[in-house]
């Protein structure tokens, strides 16, 4: 018998100190690269996005890849992306210590891509750090908002 898994992830990090670097030209770029990133760690991503300083990457994660390894990975390989093509990040100052993953069912699937895709909207009324702290409590995740920017 093989393995069979289904979990799907909504993953979330941010730039250090909170630093906008995203814009309209770039984003579609780093999110694209993030992308081929889990597909090349057979990874399936459903959304990767993200507003002005952070990013929300939805994805599946196959049974063979450790969830902390993964964003290491990425935060690894889109630093360096980025570092090459600083003409285009100008403002990418690295990215914050952490990460921030959470499990949902395949029932919430389409409701959660709806609010990866409403970014830009929804931090008209939340920062990244407001929306990270109610991530956290609802989750039931115990935090320490002392760390939350580094």
């Amino acid at each position: 018998m093989s393995t069979y898994t289904q979990i799907l992830y909504q993953i979330v990090f941010g730039s250090k100190d909170y630093t906008n670097f995203l814009t309209k030209v770039n984003q579609d770029i780093l999110y694209n690269y993030i992308a081929g990133i889990l597909w090349n760690k057979k990874c399936k991503p459903h959304i990767v996005g993200g507003y002005c300083n952070h990013i929300h990457i939805m994805c599946d994660l196959h049974p063979t890849i450790a969830l902390s390894y993964l964003v290491k990975d990425i935060k690894k390989a889109s630093h360096e992306m980025m570092k090459r093509e600083k003409s285009i990040f100008q403002r990418f100052p690295g990215w914050q210590v952490g990460f921030g993953a959470f499990t949902y069912s395949q029932s919430g699937k389409d409701q959660l891509i709806q609010y990866v895709k409403n970014q830009e909207n929804h931090h008209k009324k939340l920062s990244f750090k407001e929306e990270l702290i109610a991530l956290f409590k609802e989750h039931s995740i115990d935090f320490d908002e002392k760390y939350l920017i580094t």
